[in-house]
């Protein structure tokens, strides 16, 4: 999209988009309304050209903010997603409806290394949005308290990196941000952003025993009705059901699910071999009968046409064929669960996790060893798939031992009366 475009010849490609991607008439008449306010605004103002600066302050004066707010009025949050929808089709072409909760305004040197520090994330590591996105919160959060406190970079020390981490992060988060802050500082000493390397500073944290909670699982049965749960006879019921058997019968977590691509499968040796996103580990998989009328049922009378090179997609007329996000594989997930009457659900993880935890537990269950379920699941040790050992309480029955009977002459037993 051109970045100079006025602000008339914006909305004119505005209204464009809106019709061409089906809008409904009523949500048009909605959502011209405010592009009528903006054009008034930015009239009165003299303002020719539209950018997300300009944006934001006909929020800040039409509406009183431009980030989005719990408890906001039907008009407000309109308002900020047509706006939003502006100011991203300029930018990008293409739509953004979501308005950030959160401003990322730097107030030291780190709003200079952000940007080129996320670029070389990005383009050179080669990290996942998530990570990245998590590296940024970091960087604000250390530039919030150095601000607050009326420091800078230089003044980093142990002793301020600890003091920030105990106010900042939890119990868990404190080992991220130490390997955030010390690639970051490395980067920057290594690129003569910094003249010094603070990495050093930091002291490598001890790994935190995550504790003896249990993986959820269920059963085999409740794995079935989840399954069954869903209405086939749809294009969406037909996508959720074999978002359903992917998790369900490989395990796959749900970057694996939004990410599987047609040339994974070979029709010929009925495999399919992916590369899972988090580990970046190969797996083959055998192309189940379920799986492949699944997903030879969804491409000829569900998936929508076109979008991007991936099997499950969106349906939405505004996203329609884009691929689907973790969060929304979660929801379909715990709608099936919903729908199929499992008891406890809400109280219990109810993701593709739970899924994935649960065929560990039953395949068990069934006397599979741990090396093929390690295989299955893609883990890199066999360490982190022992921990669905906990969980078989009938094979956990086997290794208990019995008490011996105490023979010292200091244990008098008490002698019923």
């Amino acid at each position: 999209m051109n970045q100079n475009l006025k602000i008339k010849e914006l909305v004119s490609e505005y209204y464009n988009e809106l019709d061409l991607r089906n809008y409904g008439q009523c949500v048009q008449w909605r959502y011209r309304k405010v592009c009528r306010q903006v054009l008034e605004w930015c009239n009165k103002n003299k303002i020719n050209n539209f950018n997300e600066k300009v944006g934001n302050k006909f929020c800040d004066e039409v509406i009183g903010g431009h980030l989005s707010k719990t408890g906001s009025t039907y008009h407000y949050r309109t308002t900020l997603r047509v706006v939003r929808m502006l100011v991203t089709l300029q930018q990008t072409g293409d739509f953004e409806i979501r308005t950030p909760r959160i401003e990322y305004k730097f107030n030291t040197i780190l709003g200079e290394i952000a940007t080129p520090y996320l670029d070389y994330c990005a383009t050179i590591r080669k990290y996942a949005a998530t990570s990245i996105s998590n590296r940024k919160t970091a960087m604000f959060r250390f530039d919030v308290y150095l601000s607050n406190n009326k420091k800078s970079i230089e003044d980093t020390s142990n002793e301020l990196f600890e003091d920030f981490l105990m106010k900042h992060c939890s119990r868990y988060g404190r080992r991220h941000y130490k390997v955030f802050f010390r690639d970051i500082f490395k980067y920057c000493f290594d690129n003569g952003i910094l003249n010094k390397d603070y990495s050093s500073l930091i002291l490598k944290e001890p790994r935190v025993a995550l504790g003896s909670n249990l993986p959820t699982t269920y059963t085999a049965d409740e794995i079935k009705r989840i399954i069954k749960a869903v209405d086939r006879s749809s294009a969406k019921g037909k996508r959720d059901y074999l978002i359903l058997l992917l998790a369900a019968e490989y395990g796959w977590r749900a970057s694996d699910i939004t990410s599987f691509r047609i040339d994974e499968i070979d029709w010929s040796k009925n495999i399919i071999s992916i590369i899972q996103t988090k580990t970046g580990i190969p797996v083959e998989f055998p192309l189940l009968a379920s799986v492949g009328n699944a997903i030879i049922d969804y491409l000829k009378y569900g998936r929508p046409d076109g979008g991007d090179n991936v099997i499950i997609v969106n349906h939405e007329n505004t996203h329609k064929g884009n691929r689907l996000t973790s969060p929304t594989i979660h929801s379909i997930v715990s709608k099936a669960m919903k729908l199929a009457n499992i008891p406890n659900w809400k109280t219990k993880k109810h993701g593709p996790h739970a899924l994935r935890h649960s065929l560990a537990s039953n395949m068990l269950k069934r006397n599979i060893s741990i090396p093929i379920i390690k295989t299955v699941l893609g883990h890199q040790n066999t360490q982190s798939t022992k921990t669905y050992l906990t969980v078989d309480i009938q094979k956990l029955k086997l290794c208990s031992l019995p008490i011996p009977q105490l023979t010292s002459e200091f244990y008098n037993p008490i002698k019923k009366k």
